[in-house]
């Protein structure tokens, strides 16, 4: 089954980090992304550039509006995210706990619908 593992953290705190420790980070995220690759796991995933590049459409009344910015403020923003494959939920959720910003933030992990071919 897969799994969407979303990762939460709040930007403007993780912005206040220095090189060595974003450098010490991102060591941390290749080495997780890497021993997924590894496993089989992995299917997909990506960071996401900080929310303030974001832009929100909404289809209301037949009228497409488009906003700057993200949808809704929040103490967390959506960071990033990997797309797994997991035997079931247990294994998805042990796979999410060794996601580096689980430290500091939170992984949200939701099972894909599954459609007919």
């Amino acid at each position: 089954m897969q799994y969407l593992l979303m990762i939460y953290q709040n930007e403007a705190e993780y912005a206040k980090n220095d090189e060595a420790t974003s450098q010490k980070i991102l060591a941390e995220y290749q080495a997780f992304t890497q021993s997924i690759v590894q496993s089989g796991n992995y299917k997909g995933g990506d960071r996401l550039r900080p929310t303030t590049t974001a832009t929100t459409v909404r289809v209301r009344d037949g009228k497409t509006l488009m906003t700057d910015g993200p949808f809704a403020e929040t103490r967390e923003q959506l960071a990033g995210y990997y797309l797994i494959e997991a035997k079931d939920i247990d294994a998805a959720t042990a796979i999410a706990a060794r996601i580096p910003s689980a430290r500091i933030g939170s992984i949200e992990v939701r099972p894909i619908w599954e459609h007919d071919k």
